[in-house]
């Protein structure tokens, strides 16, 4: 999914379209496409694979290494997800955090709400993963 940015090279603002592609951003700009790479930029990627790995007990099954408190669940059974989407936002220690999907797949179980405290490791939402002959 890409966003729209204003970015300004040399003091000329320019309205750009960026979107990550593993280590590389493309970036869209009057109609010409380009690939970057940004220093620094494989630390973030390393922290966000460390986040979806404590995010996942077994293939599908999503929970949360710390308890907290549920601040909003953006799925409901039957939806389909993408690996990566935020299936939910957890409260803990006064920090939100994103939990995502480890899989693309169908929303099967909800075992939590809005407003619910919950334990550490305990299956919050689990994602069945989505055949390839399936419809969409």
């Amino acid at each position: 999914m890409s966003e729209k940015r204003k970015v300004f090279v040399d003091d000329e603002e320019f309205d750009v379209e960026l979107e990550k592609k593993g280590l590389f951003w493309k970036v869209k700009i009057r109609n010409k496409e380009f690939t970057i790479k940004v220093e620094g930029d494989n630390n973030r990627i390393i922290k966000e694979n460390k986040k979806r790995k404590k995010t996942e007990l077994s293939n599908g099954t999503v929970s949360s290494s710390i308890p907290g408190k549920i601040i909003k669940v953006n799925y409901d059974i039957g939806d389909l997800v993408n690996e990566g989407d935020v299936l939910l936002i957890l409260e803990a220690m006064k920090m939100q955090n994103e939990i995502i999907s480890p899989i693309k797949g169908i929303i099967k179980n909800i075992n939590c709400k809005t407003g619910d405290s919950i334990d550490s490791n305990v299956p919050l939402i689990i994602v069945e993963e989505k055949n390839q002959n399936e419809k969409k």
